[in-house]
């Protein structure tokens, strides 16, 4: 019978093309038949062919036992494709792998190099516990065997032992470490070893801490790069533990990084240097070896079409900007080129690098870069549907308005392709937090700043709703990952809030925003960026530095039925009741008859808009509704009532109106708060959060399911809710809102100049120019346009050439003023020069104060850390931990890291007892520092004890007599005991004089009185001494026993 062999098996596959599946079922049917064969090389021939269907996907499971047949022939060419089967289909868990063992110590102790090298190759990929230690003693005396091929085969098989019976390893680790010593032994075999120590080193560095003056000796006497690699990364796990290591690494790495051509070894030498804390050190040579490294980055970045270069570069240069900001700062023209790559992740890592790097002054530069990158990679606004339909009827047009939105122009050449949302997110994200980064400490012109946050407001991405209609209107999140305008907004609000002088400027900017969406967002449409909430809240707290009170209200009432979110909704209703209350609220406005009314149509309008949102399915805006709705008819009510002023009698308005709702929204100023001033608020002895409201809570709660009520009383509530009624305050049964004029909208002027900033919009721009040529008008050292064809100011040089010269101008007769640099802070005019005293004094540069987030006392900080390089010990295990448990060999090896190498047979139990465990260890350091800090308390507690033992017998802390005013009193009632007091008086200032020259207190005691002299002690060299009893005359002993 002619079987057909691998290569007629690809062949046939090849050639049945549509028709593979029944080929293979054929193929598969054929193969079953010869494994049952008894000949070993049709057997054979079989299995090579079911590998390769296994490699396809079909399972060979069931040929198990046919495979370890063939690894026992005898034959080498039969022997490896059985091995190779096996490679292909054992598991762990095969039931035939316990018959396999005998073969395979069998065949590690073969004396034909070939044969030792097959076990070796397949052990790895079908390892157990019990099968690693039965070929423990097999393996372990390969490692003296003649053939440098096995001896490395061997090692890399032993790691891979230890990975699930780590025995193996310290069994071994005598021996590996010989070889590893071996100045003679093969460069392979010594790679080998160096790879495994590598892998075993992040996981316990203290190991292999011994091996240092080895590991250095192959570092700069190896010649291989991909050990100097293994070794730098071993090196920069270990220089943690041994600072002696920077000093002696810093010569060679930095010739590496000089000398080598090899791209792969220059950025890990870097990297090394990185993680090994070489560059934080206080070395004299670390800032040699920074800007070495920084410039080598650069080098890499600035080659051409390998983005993989620019990558890792960037890597590392986010390492660096923690330790050497100012040396990253100086490659920022490279770094910013970065951020235009084609590559998205290129994008990303210089985005995290530019964060590290601003100052106050690349700040503008930075940020205008990310702005132009916006605004030309910006789709096309064209559509003017921003945000969610309302309605059905906005969709029945969308074939002629996709005719109508059809831009020819939208291929131009010099717009750029539009970038994915979440980048544009994170860009606008890290604008918001470099401006804002430090309380504002690299901002310097807050107008600028104000400019680009209204820029930001249009460029943001519409946020992707989730959900139906319903569930967006009802819940708070209707974004998927946050909506970037919503922190657009609240910047506008914190600078608000914290700079005072620029709350004109913010309320201004927010009018500017609320009326642009609403002209930017169709009439079928809701206003979907969150920012709303944020600009009605400004416009409603600041009412008084609004421009136009009415049209913002105007503006808001408009707005108020295109918002879905519950949040901006309940916020802007509360925004349009304060800017009522500060425009009805002016008490010094007459109660005319046109005010009156001007006043009732604008409650009309209000209540009109406000009354359909007392259905809201919110419960928060159906509630303020409902209130804002009855204030406002009762003070409608109260309007009507009171008669207008007339030429014979004046009235006053309704106090409701000009005092009672305005004083609903006056109090405290509101400040920015720190984010963590809430968590250090101590809780009342007396609060359990974890105790009901109410003892009978649940019988109340079902109290209401039952509530019933009269009929009078049903018919209220229904007509409260269900039928609308008539205005209290305007007569006629026309609604207010129909007698309303449409609102004015201002039209915005058209610039077809090219503007100077290529990232804000035309009127943002022109408004800019318009206010920077306002200020420099009357600045002499300014040379501007004209603005408005209008003539511009005489200068002194221009009244002196007019005056001397006339129309013509002579040369010659230009005078020549004298400059003297000395006195160019003083004011004095120069008598040579009287037009000089006609100049205008340059406007000082206005001081801003930003206020600071209000925290408690001794809070601390409460910003989280922005950055953990993988120097950090902490973050360096964790990111480690995650990674211990699968590794790319699918092996659990978490426990390697609690397993100590060192120790015997006879000391194994011991050192099993207590395995190194990193989490352990930081676990008892922590409670040997809270042991130590409750040790110092109790030792100033007793020392703090005996101070006021000493103190009560007359003696203070430093040895010092005090003498009490007590013993003054009990002697002087004779006088005898005055006489003999005056004496001990003098003796004992004698010795508070001696015992302070000697470094006693010199403290007044709160026993001395104050008309007693004070001993003060003169400025000699302090020495210390023990508290001693002070030494007492023969005649005073007796004196102070008849005192106590």
């Amino acid at each position: 019978m002619f079987e057909k062999s691998l290569y007629d098996l690809i062949r046939g596959l090849r050639n049945h093309k549509g028709n593979e599946r029944e080929y293979i079922q054929n193929s598969l049917k054929e193969c079953r038949a010869e494994v049952r064969s008894q000949d070993m090389d049709i057997k054979a021939t079989a299995l090579l062919k079911l590998v390769y269907l296994e490699m396809v996907g079909h399972d060979m499971s069931w040929a198990s036992f046919h495979v370890l047949e063939v690894m026992s022939s005898q034959k080498p060419h039969q022997k490896r494709v059985g091995y190779l089967a096996a490679v292909q289909s054992f598991r762990p868990d095969t039931e035939v792998l316990m018959l396999a063992t005998n073969l395979l110590k069998k065949d590690l102790a073969s004396p034909h190099p070939t044969t030792i090298c097959l076990p070796m190759a397949t052990l790895p990929h079908i390892i157990t516990p019990s099968l690693a230690l039965s070929t423990l003693s097999d393996l372990l005396p390969r490692l003296s065997h003649s053939h440098p091929n096995i001896r490395k085969k061997v090692i890399v098989t032993l790691y891979r032992l230890a990975l699930v019976y780590p025995e193996a390893l310290r069994a071994a680790w005598p021996r590996i470490k010989e070889r590893l010593m071996d100045k003679d032994e093969d460069p392979s075999v010594t790679a080998a070893i160096v790879n495994v120590v590598c892998e075993l080193g992040w996981r316990r560095p203290h190991d292999f801490l011994p091996l240092a003056p080895r590991l250095f000796e192959l570092l700069v006497d190896g010649g291989n790069n991909w050990m100097a690699i293994k070794l730098i990364k071993l090196f920069a796990v270990l220089t943690p533990l041994e600072p002696r290591l920077v000093r002696k690494l810093l010569p060679p790495l930095t010739s590496l990084i000089r000398t080598t051509p090899a791209m792969s070894l220059l950025y890990e030498c870097i990297n090394g240097i990185i993680q090994g804390g070489i560059l934080g050190s206080a070395d004299d040579g670390s800032e040699e070896i920074a800007t070495l490294c920084v410039s080598k980055l650069r080098g890499m970045i600035m080659i051409d079409g390998d983005p993989n270069l620019k990558y890792v570069a960037l890597l590392a240069f986010n390492k660096i900007v923690v330790t050497h900001p100012f040396l990253v700062a100086q490659q920022e023209d490279v770094i910013l080129e970065c951020i235009d790559s084609p590559d998205i992740t290129i994008r990303t890592k210089a985005l995290d690098l530019v964060r590290g790097m601003v100052s106050p002054d690349n700040l503008v530069t930075i940020v205008s870069r990310l702005m132009k990158q916006l605004r030309t990679s910006a789709p096309s606004r064209d559509g003017r549907h921003v945000g969610t339909p309302l309605g059905a009827e906005s969709e029945s047009d969308s074939d002629d308005d996709a005719r109508v939105r059809i831009n020819p122009r939208a291929k131009e050449k010099d717009k750029a392709p539009p970038l994915p949302d979440d980048y544009r997110i994170e860009v606008i994200g890290r604008i918001l937090d470099m401006c804002s980064q430090n309380n504002y400490g690299n901002l310097e012109d807050f107008n600028w700043y104000i400019d680009v946050l209204t820029q930001l407001v249009r460029m943001a991405p519409a946020p992707r709703v989730l959900g139906n209609e319903l569930e967006s209107t009802v819940s708070y999140g209707v974004s998927s990952a946050g909506d970037i305008s919503e922190k657009i907004g609240d910047e506008l609000r914190n600078v608000a809030v914290k700079v005072r002088a620029m709350r004109p400027s913010v309320v201004r900017a927010a009018d500017l925003i609320l009326s642009q969406l609403n002209a930017d967002t169709s009439a079928g449409h809701s206003i979907g960026s969150a920012s709303v909430k944020s600009i009605a809240w400004l416009l409603g707290e600041y009412p008084s530095l609004i421009g136009l009170p009415d049209d913002t209200l105007s503006t808001l009432l408009q707005t108020l039925p295109r918002i879905n979110a519950p949040e901006a909704l309940v916020t802007c209703l509360q925004a349009v009741v304060k800017i009522f209350a500060f425009i009805a609220g002016n008490d010094r406005q007459l109660w005319t008859p046109a005010w009156k009314s001007r006043i009732s149509l604008l409650m009309a309008r209000i209540i009109d808009v406000l009354e359909p949102l007392a259905l809201h399915p919110n419960l928060e805006v159906q509630e303020r509704a409902v209130e804002f709705v009855e204030l406002l008819k009762l003070t409608a009510e109260a309007v009507s009532g009171q008669p207008a002023s007339t030429d014979d009698a004046e009235q006053d308005p309704p106090l409701l109106l000009i005092q009672a709702i305005p004083s609903l929204f006056q109090g405290w100023e509101l400040n920015s708060v720190a984010p963590a001033a809430q968590r250090n608020v101590i809780m009342p002895n007396g609060l359990d959060l974890d105790e009901p409201i109410h003892p009978n809570l649940n019988a109340l709660l079902a109290d209401t399911d039952t509530l019933h009520l009269n009929t009078d009383e049903m018919n209220d509530f229904e007509v409260f809710y269900h039928q609308r009624p008539a205005p209290a305050s305007i007569s006629s049964s026309e609604p207010a809102i129909m007698r309303l004029g449409e609102p004015s909208e201002e039209l915005v002027s058209s610039y077809q100049e090219a503007s100077e900033d290529a990232y804000l919009d035309p009127d943002i721009v022109a408004r800019r120019k318009a206010e920077r040529m306002e200020r420099n008008r009357d600045d002499p050292f300014y040379i501007g346009g004209r603005l408005n064809n209008a003539p511009r100011t005489s200068t002194p040089i221009h009244n002196i050439l007019q005056q001397e010269n006339g129309p013509g101008l002579d040369i010659d007769s230009i005078p020549i003023m004298q400059l003297d640099l000395g006195k160019l802070g003083t004011s004095a005019p120069s008598p040579a020069s009287p037009v000089s005293t006609q100049r205008p004094t340059p406007r000082p540069r206005q001081r801003l104060v930003v206020a600071a987030d209000e925290n408690l006392v001794g809070s601390g900080g409460s910003t989280p850390r922005n950055y953990e390089s993988e120097n950090n010990s902490d973050s360096f295990t964790k990111s480690r931990s995650k990674k211990l448990k699968q590794g790319l060999l699918q092996v659990d090896s978490s426990h390697i890291g609690s397993f100590s190498l060192e120790g015997d047979s006879a000391a194994g139990g011991a050192v099993a007892s207590h395995p190194y465990d990193y989490e352990r260890q930081q676990r008892e350091e922590a409670e040997m520092a809270q042991a130590m800090k409750e040790v110092e308390k109790l030792r100033l507690e007793m020392q703090r004890a005996n101070e006021r033992v000493q103190v009560a017998q007359g003696v203070d802390a430093e040895g010092t007599v005090v003498k009490k005013k007590a013993k003054k009193k009990k002697q002087q009632p004779g006088p005898a005991v005055g006489g003999e007091e005056r004496v001990v008086k003098k003796k004992k200032k004698n010795k508070v004089e001696g015992d302070a020259a000697d470094g006693g207190g010199n403290g007044e005691m709160e026993g001395q009185s104050p008309g007693e002299p004070v001993a003060v002690p003169k400025k000699t060299k302090k020495k210390k001494k023990t508290p001693v009893e002070p030494p007492v005359e023969p005649g005073a002993e007796d004196t102070a026993t008849a005192e106590q």
